[in-house]
């Protein structure tokens, strides 16, 4: 996996690969506003994956999903603080996403 040093640097390679659509994170699916699309945890995937960790400053640290649809139509990215700063977030949205709660 490629490594970026910023979260604009990692979006834009996803964009020329029609990763699109922009969601958003609800406690159980994800969100886009501009198509009126959700998806729940079991109808997406994640193919791939960017973190960045704030070095000075906790709220710097992020996450970039690269996200498809299981039928392969919906190609979007999602963002999400992780950290103090995360999501409340159902079970199955945090096991999809891979996130660990301290």
């Amino acid at each position: 996996m490629y490594v970026y040093d910023t979260v604009v640097e990692a979006i834009t390679p996803l964009r020329q690969r029609g990763y699109m659509l922009d969601f958003n994170l609800y406690v159980d699916q994800v969100r886009c506003q501009a198509e009126n699309t959700s998806l729940n945890p079991a109808e997406f995937e994640i193919i791939e994956h960017y973190r960045f960790e704030g070095n000075t400053n906790p709220s710097d640290e992020d996450i970039v999903y690269a996200t498809l649809s299981m039928d392969g139509k919906i190609k979007g990215v999602l963002t999400s603080a992780y950290g103090m700063y995360a999501d409340n977030l159902s079970p199955a949205m945090l096991n999809k996403l891979n996130f660990k709660i301290n």
